[in-house]
């Protein structure tokens, strides 16, 4: 079992990483809520006969109360139809201030149950539970939670940090093919932003990757787990520009997301096309730069190896433009990109006139 701290000053809480280690969830559970009673679970389709219901029961032998919330797996569901009902569906339970609500699935369970946590009552205990390898490295840690809305990807949300996150590999083992994929792009990510020596750690290991070795996948979890808790140590909640780094890939990922229509790209399947995306674009503004010539060259070789989507959808130029200019890193009317400098390292960088280069 490896444990990686994230120590915000106002609410610090911890990582767990394990295998096979689901009976303990009850131990955790208790001592992350100081021995709360009452649990709400929200979970997805998939993943209610996998592992929610699994959880309930581990709950219930702790002595736990609990109910189960379950809403129909996929990107749809982060909408603010399912949000308000599972408002009413938290208050049919009998939700009060200590209830704490525990998030079982992947990053679109953990995203709207981190939202409706943060909204209902003023704000509950939320503890995240990430069943997809997405979820483990990225969204279950950092606090940011969100819905989607017509005009575009996570425009409504709030900052809201768990009480803990209690990661098993074992989940990663019923994880189909396409989700595992996905989630290695947010792994990648990592490498390209801060730091070079995981990139390199990623290219060596590519087979053991594919074949989703227990050993390797720790190490990798981890890793990501602790970078990004590095960053949200340092800007919880995205005011000093440093957190933005995490959205490398994200800008583009979004519009493929939102244009190709929510649920037919995963998210993980966007932010690799947007990496490919954003890698180009820092070569096109700096074409002599050896370095950015080597990023994207190893970038998109260690993507095609992982076989993870890099292709750039044919969508209409205007359509790309305007979902752009809703996104939340755009700030009067300018589009703010995150680019690479360098393996390891990356800058927010403005873009004038970003239909040239589209």
């Amino acid at each position: 079992m490896l444990t990686v701290p994230v120590s915000l000053s106002a609410n610090p809480y911890e990582i767990v990483i394990s295998s096979d280690f689901f009976p303990q969830f009850g131990t955790f559970f208790k001592k992350w809520t100081n021995g709360a009673r009452h649990a709400i679970i929200i979970s997805d389709t998939n993943v209610e006969p996998l592992y929610a219901m699994k959880i309930a029961e581990i709950l219930a032998e702790s002595g736990v109360e609990n109910d189960l919330c379950v809403v129909e797996a996929g990107e749809e569901s982060k909408c603010v139809e399912v949000a308000q009902m599972l408002w009413e569906r938290l208050i049919e339970c009998g939700a009060d201030r200590k209830t704490v609500i525990t998030a079982v699935g992947g990053g679109v369970v953990g995203d709207l149950a981190g939202f409706v946590a943060a909204t209902i009552n003023r704000g509950l205990p939320f503890i995240q539970v990430p069943t997809t390898l997405l979820a483990q490295v990225d969204s279950s840690v950092g606090g940011k939670t969100g819905i989607n809305i017509p005009q575009g990807k996570n425009l409504v949300g709030a900052f809201w940090q768990p009480k803990g996150v209690f990661m098993d590999m074992a989940v990663l083992r019923t994880l189909d093919e396409r989700q595992y994929r996905a989630g290695m792009a947010e792994v990648v990510k990592y490498g390209v932003i801060m730091d070079a020596d995981f990139f390199a750690f990623l290219e060596k290991n590519v087979e053991k990757i594919n074949s989703r070795d227990e050993s390797i996948l720790s190490q990798i979890i981890a890793r990501c787990c602790a970078l990004k808790a590095e960053v949200v140590l340092e800007d919880e909640r995205e005011t000093s520009g440093r957190r933005a780094i995490l959205n490398y890939g994200h800008t583009f990922g979004h519009v493929v997301e939102k244009l190709g229509g929510f649920g037919t790209w995963l998210h993980g399947e966007g932010v690799g096309i947007g990496m490919t995306f954003a890698a180009r674009l820092a070569l096109k503004l700096d074409p002599e730069n050896s370095e950015l010539k080597e990023l994207q060259k190893r970038q998109d070789a260690l993507l095609e190896m992982l076989r993870i989507p890099t292709r750039i959808p044919d969508f209409p130029r205007d359509e790309i433009l305007n979902t752009m200019l809703r996104d939340k890193k755009t700030e009067n009317g300018t589009l703010r990109f995150v680019l690479p400098n360098r393996l390891g390292d990356c800058v927010m960088k403005t873009i004038q006139g970003i239909e040239k280069f589209i």
